[in-house]
């Protein structure tokens, strides 16, 4: 009795933690790359843009298969339907998503642009809600398509603040993940940001051909925000004038989102 109470149990309790810890964050490296994928994706290919071998790769895949987080046909493997109620869930449920859509709504009219609203995710960004303007977009942006930050005015105005090591770490990220050419460096990424003391940010044929758009950011209490609200329009319906000229009705709405998160919601 005495010999086991004198053996530390701390290292030997965290080793397995540690390791399952490790799983889930392999597991969630595979089931994003599968987010980010335009079609379904073979193991091979899933392995080598995840870094990791093919046994370890399939187990994941058979575990996200057994949940319903991943489908397979034939020898490729895409996202499964178990993913429907989390999105339900969330679109539902998530505060400011809610109060966002009544403020996109107003801001549309008001423009007749049409008015989105992203979150950051990690060095990525996701459209979580939109109301469409009096012009159709030329493209289809599904809710929770993953985006680059280094493109579009929605992700340039999130990088407004961020420090030079972050912005190489953005940088990284879009190359590795081929949402950007391998030449672009930290210091291309600064050249696309707004000029200091510009509270939204411009882009013009930066993500999508014939779009403009316009962003703001989402202030929050840690005062580096993870949202943003913009209004974009397809190039023969707007200029940038155009575009511009609805920064005040942005900002207000962009004010009025921030109360929210300033607030005992969130």
């Amino acid at each position: 009795m005495a010999t086991t109470t004198s053996i530390p149990a701390g290292p030997a309790e965290e080793g397995p933690k540690s390791s399952n810890m490790r799983s889930l964050s392999r597991a969630l490296e595979v089931f994003a790359e599968l987010q980010r994928a335009e079609r379904p994706q073979r193991l091979s290919d899933l392995a080598r843009n995840c870094g990791m071998s093919l046994p370890t790769t399939l187990r994941i895949l058979r575990v996200l298969q057994d949940f319903g987080m991943v489908s397979q046909t034939d020898k490729s493997y895409r996202i499964g339907p178990a993913v429907l109620p989390a999105a339900r869930s969330f679109l539902e449920n998530d505060p400011l998503v809610v109060a966002a859509r009544p403020i996109l709504q107003q801001v549309a009219s008001q423009t007749g642009l049409t008015a989105s609203l992203y979150s950051r995710l990690g060095f990525e960004r996701i459209l979580v809600a939109r109301v469409d303007g009096e012009a159709p977009l030329r493209y289809d942006l599904p809710l929770g398509k993953r985006l680059p930050l280094t493109l579009g005015a929605a992700g340039k105005i999130l990088l407004a603040s961020a420090s030079d090591d972050e912005l190489q770490q953005v940088v990284t990220a879009a190359v590795a993940s081929g949402q950007e050419d391998a030449d672009l460096t930290a210091e291309v990424l600064r050249g696309r940001l707004p000029e200091p003391g510009t509270d939204y940010a411009y882009s013009s044929d930066e993500r999508a051909t014939g779009v403009l758009s316009v962003a703001m950011a989402i202030q929050n209490r840690t005062g580096r925000p993870s949202e943003s609200i913009s209004l974009t329009s397809p190039v023969e319906a707007a200029s940038e004038a155009t575009l511009k000229a609805g920064v005040p009705e942005l900002r207000r709405a962009a004010g009025r989102l921030s109360e929210l998160l300033e607030g005992s919601v969130y």
